[in-house]
């Protein structure tokens, strides 16, 4: 195992050497930079089951899956980043909820949230609001799920879940 975990790092620091725009490592306390979110996650490199280099069927590009121990997985891809599954156990089922995501993918949908609410403050949100607030809560609990702390960005997205059900309320 000790062969595959060095084959690992090996593949991951190649790979993260020719994305440095979606993610970076830092080797002496394992620590991956999700620099979209500018979050950081440790990588349990002594806990790696399996890995698998992997090419996107649309872009061509390479990106790593790492499966863990405890049944975590991520993968890196570019322009992600630092890629997981989403988890709906918050939210329930999830219509067009994508198998994998990224913090990338949070912060894009949270933008479109907020223009909803705060670029158009007399109109009544659309129905689409509360879907993208339910997708970014099934993106956090996924990201937390393998490491990352997203205190903040919970915070932030409950504060605009609120202007949208206050919102909601008076129209």
């Amino acid at each position: 195992m000790a062969e595959t975990i060095d084959q690992a790092r090996s593949k991951a620091a190649q790979w993260l050497a020719n994305h440095p725009q979606a993610a970076l490592y830092d080797a002496e306390s394992s620590t991956l930079l999700d620099v979209a979110s500018a979050k950081s996650l440790r990588v349990p490199w002594r806990d790696l089951k399996a890995f698998e280099e992997k090419i996107h069927p649309e872009t061509k590009d390479t990106y790593l899956v790492f499966l863990f121990e405890d049944g975590r997985q991520i993968a890196l891809v570019d322009p992600g980043g630092v890629a997981f599954e989403p988890l709906t156990a918050n939210t329930g089922p999830l219509k067009d909820l994508p198998p994998v995501v990224c913090l990338r993918d949070f912060l894009t949908l949270k933008q479109r949230v907020d223009h909803y609410l705060y670029s158009h403050p007399d109109e009544a949100p659309p129905k689409e609001a509360l879907e993208l607030v339910m997708v970014c809560i099934a993106i956090l609990d996924g990201a937390r799920a393998v490491g990352f702390d997203v205190g903040d960005l919970e915070g932030d997205l409950e504060k605009s879940l609120n202007e949208l059900e206050r919102r909601t309320a008076t129209h």
